[in-house]
């Protein structure tokens, strides 16, 4: 996948160019981390592409440059977000509803969710839902936080009910008729310094605003810490470049899990 989206005839036309992927919609440091890994797994031969809860659309406007996009956000703030960058990607879609709000037939080569799952207190309920938006043969994309042991402030500030192990997430995904389940994490070793740096801003905000529900949390998650602007856009960018070259050394170890599983056909 590239970074940059398809872009209009240039000068010769007298158009304008569309703007950049950092200029649209830039990446948080970590995002990064968790991007140079779910660009390299997405399998070879998808053409339509389903993002579950895709936020402020972010990864969406970067899938939608490549592939049949459609994205789905509940949060009315995020989805007013993501479907203005989307349309000014030039291609895909993205409506304010859940899963269950698409038509009954709606199948797609890959379904993603990134960032997601941890939020939903029936997982194994959600993964069945989500199965059954997979073509026959098609695939799944998650990422989610890795490793129990490190829940904390940021978790709960989040709307987070768990984090995984990559072999519980196995077993829910079989259970839900996947097999082929491949994952790795990422993070390794920046993650953890942006993470602590993560528990450190939750821990002073569950403090000020300690009463907030678990959907409250989760609708305002995609908007936590998010970069605004494109100078920090391209430092997070070009900051985070070396890093997510050195954490290809280390798959079985870092902050996050990114799992992908198909479907029987």
């Amino acid at each position: 996948m590239t970074e940059q989206g398809p872009q209009t005839p240039g000068a010769a036309s007298g158009a304008e160019r569309r703007p950049s992927m950092d200029q649209l919609a830039p990446l948080a440091a970590n995002a990064w981390l968790r991007y140079d890994l779910i660009r390299r797994m997405i399998p070879a031969g998808v053409t339509d592409v389903l993002e579950i809860g895709c936020g402020m659309g972010a990864v969406g406007v970067r899938l939608a440059a490549q592939y049949n996009y459609l994205g789905l956000e509940p949060s009315p703030e995020s989805f007013a977000v993501a479907s203005q960058r989307i349309a000014l990607g030039g291609r895909g879609e993205v409506r304010n509803m859940l899963t269950d709000g698409l038509e009954p037939a709606a199948r797609f080569d890959l379904v993603c969710a990134f960032e997601v799952l941890e939020h939903i207190e029936d997982d194994a309920g959600a993964l069945d839902s989500w199965a059954q938006r997979v073509r026959p043969g098609g695939w799944l994309l998650l990422s989610v936080p890795a490793h129990q042991s490190r829940y904390a402030a940021h978790d709960v500030l989040a709307g987070h009910f768990r984090r995984y192990e990559a072999t519980d997430l196995a077993a829910l995904l079989e259970k839900a008729g996947f097999s082929q389940i491949e994952s790795r994490e990422y993070g390794m070793p920046l993650g953890y310094l942006l993470e602590t740096a993560r528990n450190a801003v939750g821990k002073r905000k569950l403090a000020a605003a300690p009463e907030a529900s678990m959907e409250q949390r989760t609708g305002a998650s995609a908007r936590l810490l998010q970069p605004k602007g494109l100078l920090y856009g391209g430092v997070a960018r070009y900051g985070t470049a070396p890093f997510r070259y050195l954490q290809r050394g280390f798959p079985r170890v870092g902050t996050g899990l990114v799992v992908r599983a198909r479907l029987a056909a």
